[in-house]
């Protein structure tokens, strides 16, 4: 039998399989827990799904426009123009795209020439790096501490040079499950002005807030906003994460150039989803309101049953997250720490070691918080069995 010689692109061959299909796997295996990746237990809301169902039905199923149809532009334009006081032209101003992936990835690909330098915030999503990459840019890493998470001007003057084009940011972030407060913003536009940069600025989780505090858009700021590309999520708003449904808002320039690039990856995007999505966009804003309030519950369900264990918990002040810093236990590998938990426990959390671009070993574990309670209950009674201390 003759062996093949196959030349694979060494960025995506040499990558390993992630974090969340090996925890979901051993879940799986182990009959356990599934508290790592993050999809909620709720199927999302019924209007909204209905809505998909009538246009798969009765609507148009060919190619919609590349840019996205024009009810769906339009509706993330009166959106964020309700939302967040952003005006937005929805001809001009507003891409669709197939997920937030997909919209970043275009981002990359359009603004980033081979020797680029981009800044990175870690831990970061897992997806940053390689895209980064493959589009030939050099990764300048910003790596953030717990339990604050937040930017200071020595680790920026260490990350910016003259060579940073592109900027791509998390906020809110996953998966440290915080929010970037205003003095933070303004440092950071104020080397990305300086440094001629653009900002990618990951909002996904916009929506998915907590304690009466407003998501603030980098497209928001005066002095960014030419240099922004918003990146937006109906999966994450709807909490219909297989759904894919992703917006890319910006200046004309920057979103002639990334539309461009989506053009060639996916070029457009189911029209039932689009369509329904429009239609969710305008949903009242007691429905926004009550979905922060009911992860809200969730989280503080999680969290008290975790610290009643006697495990620190960290603040969570956005996402699907909650965060444990095991260093005052005296463990000390997050990795060995995970693995023994699915395993011996049943339970399936994420190592925040992940989401680093080196091989970090960290002390910090992640949680989803967005399921049912007796999925969450159901865990922590399996969690009372793990032993802790030193």
């Amino acid at each position: 039998m003759t062996t093949t010689s196959i030349h694979a692109n060494r960025i995506f061959a040499g990558q390993p399989t992630t974090v969340f299909e090996t925890m979901s796997r051993l879940a799986r295996e182990h009959d356990a827990v599934n508290l790592g990746q993050g999809f909620p237990d709720d199927p999302g809301p019924l209007d909204v799904r209905q809505r998909a169902a009538e246009a798969v039905v009765g609507g148009w199923n060919q190619y919609p426009p590349m840019l996205g149809l024009p009810e769906l532009r339009e509706a993330v334009a009166s959106h964020y123009a309700h939302h967040q006081g952003i005006g937005l032209d929805p001809e001009r101003e507003v891409l669709i795209t197939s997920g937030a992936t997909e919209a970043i990835a275009a981002a990359l690909l359009a603004l980033i020439e081979p020797g680029d330098e981009v800044v990175l915030f870690q831990p970061m999503y897992d997806a940053y790096l390689p895209l980064v990459r493959r589009a030939g840019g050099v990764p300048r890493f910003v790596t953030l501490q717990p339990p604050d998470w937040r930017l200071t001007e020595a680790a920026l003057v260490a990350a910016f040079s003259t060579k940073t084009r592109v900027v791509l940011f998390n906020d809110p972030l996953n998966p440290t499950a915080t929010m970037f407060p205003p003095e933070d913003l303004a440092l950071l536009a104020r080397f990305v002005v300086a440094s001629d940069a653009i900002v990618i600025s990951d909002e996904v989780w916009e929506h998915v807030v907590f304690d009466g505090q407003a998501h603030t858009s980098l497209l928001a700021l005066p002095e960014l906003r030419e240099r922004t590309v918003k990146i937006g999520s109906a999966g994450k708003i709807f909490s219909l994460t297989g759904w894919k449904v992703g917006f890319a808002c910006a200046s004309p320039p920057l979103r002639e150039v990334v539309a461009k690039a989506h053009q060639f990856l996916t070029f457009t995007t189911p029209p039932n989803l689009q369509s329904a999505v429009a239609y969710g966009l305008g949903k009242p804003d007691g429905y926004f309101h009550d979905m922060r309030t009911g992860f809200a519950r969730s989280r503080d369900r999680l969290a008290d049953g975790l610290r009643s264990l006697g495990y620190p918990v960290l603040p969570s002040a956005a996402t699907y997250f909650l965060n444990v810093d095991l260093a005052p236990l005296g463990i000390t590998d997050d990795v060995a720490f995970c693995q023994r938990l699915v395993t011996e426990h049943g339970v399936a959390a994420i190592p925040v070691s992940a989401f680093y671009a080196e091989d970090a070993v960290t002390t910090v574990v992640r949680f989803c918080f967005a399921k049912h309670d007796e999925t969450l209950d159901r865990a922590l009674g399996r969690l009372a069995g793990v032993p802790l201390g030193r």
